[in-house]
């Protein structure tokens, strides 16, 4: 049978037509983060606008109930990405020597140190010998904690009682006078309308005068595998777009973090929308050389208070995917 050379040419503009209809294969990548503290929101909105997604990455997301849980994850190949891993945890098992890479910077450590109203407490240096809610051992918020009272208060782990809690059962241990004070985020206190409280200091203000530096301590950072860094460079770059991506639109689009966060984290929507206003001085997506710099002194400061132990290297940061992603849309 002779085939005409018009229905060949037909054909073949079928096949091209087919080919160019079928979508790439999505690089697919396992994203965990803590859906009980400062890394909820971030996620929420993540998933709910699917900024992952929309760089055509094939996405698994894994939720956490534990603070400590997404680093252990990812140490364990349960995961390979870690939005919002504890700066504190991500620091200590990349000194170990795990194939792991802190990739971003992700969260701001944007804590208060707050009595009730009536507290005889006045002043930090009143807490020796104390009750002081906080995240459990291995967070940044507990290592931070333990720095600034010993660096600018003297006071060692052991003269006052660290009493550990994800943020709602500090703020209940608060009210129970369960603690005498508590280390908690703007968004939980902002949560609390009908609690009088006093605050006797800021994280933010402590750790300049620990460091004499303006630099902002960090909370949390993306953690990522390394062998999944060296078989998808592409994709880790990806991820640091659907972050900044995700970042500026929770700046502007305060009504959609509040719908993400009802429907991807049940809270209430009063609560969201307090969660929402504070986005801008909670979260940051960037991996300069000046937040290396930090990340390095934060673990210098660790060390000195026991949170961490043997020595940070180079190796232990992968600011590359960043620096990839600017030149992405």
């Amino acid at each position: 049978m002779r085939i005409s050379h018009r229905f060949i040419h037909w054909m073949g503009a079928l096949t091209l037509l087919a080919l160019a209809s079928t979508p790439a294969h999505a690089q697919k990548v396992r994203v965990g983060y803590w859906t009980s503290g400062v890394s909820l929101g971030f996620g929420a909105v993540l998933e709910a606008q699917k900024f992952f997604e929309k760089e055509g990455l094939e996405v698994e997301y894994v939720h956490f109930p534990d603070v400590n849980a997404p680093t252990k994850a990812i140490a364990a190949n349960a995961i390979d990405f870690a939005l919002g891993a504890s700066a504190g945890g991500a620091l200590s098992v990349t000194a170990d020597g795990l194939p792991l890479k802190i990739m971003l910077a992700t969260q701001i450590a944007e804590l208060s140190f707050v009595v009730l109203e009536d507290s005889p407490i006045k002043t930090m240096a009143d807490l020796r010998g104390k009750k002081i809610g906080m995240s459990p051992a291995g967070s940044a918020t507990s290592g931070i904690t333990a720095a600034i009272l010993d660096g600018n208060h003297g006071m060692k782990p052991g003269t006052y009682e660290a009493v550990p809690g994800n943020e709602p059962r500090l703020a209940q241990f608060l009210v129970q006078k369960d603690v005498d004070v508590a280390a908690i985020r703007s968004v939980t206190i902002a949560q609390m309308p009908g609690v009088k409280l006093r605050t006797l200091a800021t994280a933010e203000n402590e750790w300049k005068t620990l460091t004499k530096s303006d630099a902002k301590p960090v909370l949390g950072v993306g953690l990522v595998r390394k062998d999944f860094l060296d078989k998808n460079p592409d994709a880790a770059a990806k991820l640091v777009v659907g972050m900044r991506k995700a970042y500026e639109f929770g700046k502007v689009n305060k009504p959609a973090v509040v719908e993400a966060l009802v429907k991807y984290a049940n809270m209430p929507e009063a609560n969201a929308k307090d969660y929402a206003n504070l986005w801008n001085g909670i979260y940051m997506v960037s991996m300069e050389p000046a937040d290396i710099a930090t990340l390095k002194r934060e673990f210098e400061i660790f060390k000195s208070v026991g949170a961490v132990k043997g020595t940070l290297p180079d190796s232990a940061f992968a600011p590359e995917p960043y620096q990839k992603s600017k030149a992405m849309k």
